[in-house]
């Protein structure tokens, strides 16, 4: 019977739970772990998203800029000869 009894271990030698703060600053982080990694999913290469994106976002800020300044008329046009 004195074999068992070492199975079963006191109050005292219980897994202690973290505190509010550091449980919650662990959910964070398993968030935003999750949050990139369905970001990535079927994605090759990120960087090369990320900069397609960072590309097309400064051709339409461009396109936005030129026609405020041009009254939505283009510089170039076309001729038929």
């Amino acid at each position: 019977m004195g074999l068992c009894s070492s199975c079963f271990k006191g109050s005292s030698e219980e897994l202690i739970t973290p505190d509010a703060t550091v449980r919650r600053q662990q959910q964070l982080e398993a968030a935003e772990r999750r949050r990139v990694e369905n970001e990535t999913r079927g994605i090759k290469d990120p960087e090369k998203v990320r900069r397609m994106q960072q590309k097309a976002e400064e051709t339409a800020r461009r396109e936005e800029e030129a026609a405020r300044m041009g009254g939505g008329q283009s510089a170039l046009r076309w001729t038929q000869d």
